[in-house]
C-alpha cells in the first residue's frame, strides 16, 4: 500500500480471528505495515501449520523493512476455536498483557463449504451457524468488554458478505450466517456507541480465497463471476486491507458506525 509509510496505525493494538489465511491474513500484514501490534488467532490445525509460518516470516520482514523511525507492528498468534468463547477471551488478554490495551477487534473467523439444501446435513448446518453467528458473536462480546473497561473507545470491524444481501443456491446455510454478522454489527453499534466503540462491517464479494477456491479452479464459473463484477476480475485478499485500515482508524472514519460496506467490485448493483 502506497499510505505505508505514513503508519496509519501507528501505536494501536488489534486482535484479527481467523488470520493465517485469506483476508484475514491480508488485513494482518497490512496493520502491522501501518504501524499496528496485531494478535491473530487460527485454529492450529496441523494442515494449516505452513500457513501460521509463513505469516510469521511475512510479518519477521516487514519489521526489517521498517526501520526504527517508523516501525511496523508485533505479532502474538494464538490457537483456538472462536466457537469456545475462553477464545476470544483469551485473545483479547494476551493482547492487553502484551501492549497494554486494545483498540482494535476484527471478527473475520468463518467457514463456507457448497451444499444443496435438499440434502444438507444437520451436522454441517449446526458447524456452519456455531462459527460463523456463534463465534463471532462472543469474540466479538470480548472485545468489546475490554474496550468498555478500557473506558477510551475502539473499533470492532465485523467480516460479513455480498451474501448477506443476496441468496445463493448452495448457500442456504451460509447467507443466514453471514446476515446475521450484519445485523450484529449494526445492534452492536446502537449498543456500544455511548461507548464510542464504533461497530462496522465489510462485505466481501468474491475474493480469491481458500473459501473460494473450488470457484477458482471451474474456468466456466469463474468466467461468468468475472462477467458479473464490473472490474472485470475475481477480487483478491488484499482488496479489503485498505477498507479495513479505514475502518481502524478514527481520524478517517470517527463518524461512522453501523455501516455496511461492499468491497465487491460493483458485483452487487451489477443488475444486467
Amino acid at each position: 500500500m502506497a499510505l505505508a509509510s505514513a503508519r496509519l496505525l501507528r501505536g494501536k493494538t488489534a486482535c484479527i480471528t481467523g488470520a493465517t489465511t485469506g483476508i484475514g491474513r491480508a488485513i494482518t500484514l497490512e496493520y502491522l505495515r501501518q504501524g499496528a501490534n496485531v494478535a491473530v488467532n487460527h485454529l492450529g490445525l496441523d494442515a494449516d501449520e505452513k500457513h501460521r509460518k509463513s505469516l510469521l516470516e511475512e510479518a519477521q520482514k516487514l519489521k526489517h523493512q521498517g526501520g526504527s523511525a517508523l516501525p511496523a507492528g508485533d505479532i502474538i498468534e494464538l490457537a483456538g476455536d472462536i466457537t469456545d468463547p475462553a477464545t476470544g477471551q483469551k485473545l483479547v488478554s494476551e493482547a492487553v498483557r502484551q501492549w497494554g490495551a486494545l483498540d482494535v477487534f476484527v471478527a473475520n473467523a468463518g467457514i463456507f463449504r457448497a451444499a444443496e439444501f435438499l440434502t444438507l446435513s444437520k451436522q454441517q448446518f449446526d458447524r456452519t451457524m456455531e462459527v460463523n453467528v456463534n463465534g463471532t458473536f462472543y469474540s466479538c462480546q470480548a472485545g468489546a468488554q475490554q474496550m468498555v473497561k478500557q473506558g477510551k473507545g475502539g473499533a470492532i470491524i465485523g467480516i460479513s458478505s455480498i451474501s448477506a444481501l443476496v441468496g445463493g443456491g448452495l448457500q442456504t446455510h451460509y447467507t443466514p450466517t453471514k446476515a446475521a454478522v450484519l445485523s450484529m454489527i449494526q445492534s452492536m453499534a446502537i449498543a456500544l456507541a455511548k461507548d464510542k466503540i464504533r461497530c462496522n462491517a465489510l462485505l466481501p464479494g468474491t475474493i480469491h480465497t481458500q473459501l473460494a477456491e473450488d470457484d477458482m479452479q471451474n474456468e466456466e464459473k469463474k468466467a461468468y463471476l468475472e462477467h458479473r463484477i464490473p472490474m472485470g476480475r475475481v477480487g483478491k485478499p488484499e482488496d479489503l486491507a485498505g477498507p479495513a485500515v479505514f475502518l481502524a482508524s478514527e481520524e478517517m472514519s470517527g463518524f461512522m458506525t453501523g455501516s455496511q460496506m461492499l468491497v465487491d467490485g460493483g458485483m452487487f448493483v451489477h443488475l444486467q
